[in-house]
C-alpha cells in the first residue's frame, strides 16, 4: 500500500511550523520530509533535523540532476525537497508531510496530483504583522516587505484542497489532524490497509 502525501503551505508568520510540530506529537506514521536549504543555520537549528543545510553550488547541482520534487528561491535562498527520500517513504506505506511554500506546492501538485494540499491562513493582516514583529529578528523594512509578500502568497489559497484558519492554535491543530485522519479513512486506504479483515467479513459463512 502506498502512503499518502500531504502538503502544508502558508505565508510566512502564519504558524504552520508550530502546527506541524504539534501535529507530529499527535499523529503516528506521519513523516516530515526534511528540506534542503542554502540559507544560514540559525541558533538552535540542527543539520539534518530542521533542514539539510547546503552550499548553493551543491544545491544547484542537485537541481540539474533532477533530485528535487520541488524547489524555490525565497528571499535570496533556495529550498527544496529531495525526491528519493519522499518516494522511498511512500513506497513503504508511510504517510509523508511536506511543509513548503505555495510555489513548491504547485510543483508537487503537478508530479503528485493525488497529494492532499492544505493552506493555513492567519485571522487578519494585523495579526500576521504582529507575529512577524514578535520574532524580533527583522527590521521594520524587512517586516513590511515580508507582509507584502505574505499577502501575495495568501492569494494562492484557491489552489489548495483544504483551508485552515489559525486563529485559535488548538482548534487549528484539531482541524489539521482531522484532515489527516479523514484521508486515511477513505475507501482505497482502508481497503488496502484492512484487506484481510474485509475479505473475512464479506465472505459468507458456510452452515
Amino acid at each position: 500500500m502506498s502512503g499518502l502525501l500531504f502538503v502544508v503551505s502558508a505565508a510566512s508568520g502564519t504558524g504552520k511550523t508550530s502546527l506541524v510540530k504539534a501535529l507530529l506529537d499527535r499523529v503516528t506514521n506521519l513523516h516530515v520530509s526534511v528540506s534542503h536549504t542554502t540559507r544560514g543555520q540559525r541558533p538552535g537549528e540542527l543539520d539534518g533535523v530542521h533542514y539539510h543545510f547546503s552550499k548553493k553550488e551543491d544545491f544547484l547541482a542537485l537541481v540539474e540532476q533532477g533530485g528535487f520534487i520541488e524547489y524555490a528561491e525565497v528571499f535570496g535562498n533556495y529550498y527544496g525537497t529531495a525526491q528519493a527520500t519522499v518516494k522511498q517513504q511512500l513506497a513503504k506505506g508511510h504517510d509523508v508531510l511536506l511543509e513548503i511554500d505555495w510555489q513548491g506546492a504547485d510543483q508537487v501538485r503537478k508530479l503528485f496530483p493525488e497529494s492532499k494540499q492544505i493552506f493555513i491562513l492567519p485571522p487578519s493582516q494585523f495579526d500576521l504583522r504582529q507575529r512577524l514583529s514578535n520574532r524580533g529578528t527583522d527590521s521594520v523594512e524587512v517586516i513590511e516587505r515580508r507582509l507584502g509578500c505574505a499577502v501575495e502568497d495568501m492569494q494562492q489559497y484557491s489552489n489548495f484542497d483544504y483551508i485552515i484558519i489559525n486563529d485559535d492554535f488548538n482548534k487549528a491543530l484539531h482541524d489539521l489532524e482531522c484532515v489527516i485522519i479523514a484521508n486515511r479513512l477513505v475507501l482505497s486506504q482502508q481497503a488496502a490497509r484492512h484487506q484481510e479483515l474485509i475479505e473475512k467479513l464479506i465472505t459468507p459463512i458456510e452452515p
